[in-house]
C-alpha cells in the first residue's frame, strides 16, 4: 500500500510516496505513480528515516 508523505499539500509540490514491506521499502514520486521506483532494504530505510527525524546531514 502506497502512503503519501505528510508534507504533501495537494498543490503540486514535491512529494513522495512509500510502500513498506518486512524487508524493503519502495519510494516513488507521487506525481508520477507509473514512473520509476527506488527499492531499498528495510535497514537502509530505517537509517534514512532516523537521520531525517534527527536532522542529520551527509
Amino acid at each position: 500500500m502506497w502512503r503519501t508523505s505528510s508534507y504533501s499539500n495537494g498543490a503540486g509540490g514535491e512529494c513522495v510516496q512509500c510502500a513498506l514491506a518486512d524487508d524493503q521499502a519502495q519510494v516513488r514520486d507521487s506525481k508520477s505513480a507509473d514512473g520509476p521506483e527506488i527499492t531499498v532494504g528495510s535497514g537502509a530505510w530505517l537509517s534514512f528515516i532516523r537521520s531525517v527525524k534527527h536532522g542529520a546531514e551527509g
